[in-house]
């Protein structure tokens, strides 16, 4: 997809402040630092559109990106691990939640995987969870660039398998480009 605009629209912290104007919305998903503002950000082909730091737990509100000014793109906060208070981690999970629960115009989720880490419990419920309510799921290994081409096809089968995905695992590389691509074919599906 050719991206001739792409602009960062609000920080949410609820339904009430969330786009209702009708444009579909990709979200994106994931453990906290497995890449999914540098994903975002490798996508649209800019380099600090959406913030992006090595500290666990920056993305703290549902940040929206309007794109090609037809659809968004969904910045949410990552489970597991992240370097602040516990109080703000606890009211993630129902922000996440009532997001990907409530929002009528969620077209799809991207779950990002970053290729180096077993799944845990978390990520086993986020897609148990999308299977339950029936959202549009796709599923990309990030970071492979930190992984020969052997370890990331290795990750990519014990993932999937772990997963129960099959071989529906992209992988991706924010740094190289790698997958982009066939992200974006992914995600142009769901549009």
């Amino acid at each position: 997809m050719k991206v001739l605009s792409a602009e960062f629209v609000i920080s949410a912290p609820g339904p009430k402040q969330f786009p209702r104007d009708g444009k579909p919305q990709i979200a994106f998903a994931g453990r906290s630092n497995v890449g999914k503002s540098s994903v975002i950000n490798s996508l649209l082909h800019r380099k600090n559109l959406v913030k992006t730091s090595a500290t666990p737990g920056k993305t703290q509100l549902v940040n929206f990106f309007l794109i090609n000014e037809l659809f968004y793109f969904v910045d949410l906060p990552g489970y597991g691990y992240a370097r602040v208070p516990q109080a703000v981690t606890d009211g993630w999970a129902p922000m996440i939640e009532g997001y990907l629960k409530d929002s009528p115009k969620l077209a799809a989720v991207v779950v990002l995987l970053d290729s180096r880490r077993t799944p845990d419990e978390r990520d086993l419920r986020l897609i148990e969870w999308l299977r339950q309510y029936d959202i549009p799921s796709m599923y990309a290994l990030t970071k492979t660039d930190k992984l020969n081409r052997q370890e990331s096809d290795r990750a990519k089968r014990s993932i999937a398998a772990a997963l129960g995905l099959e071989d529906s695992l992209l992988l991706t590389s924010a740094k190289s480009g790698l997958g982009m691509k066939e992200l974006w074919k992914e995600i142009t599906k769901n549009i």
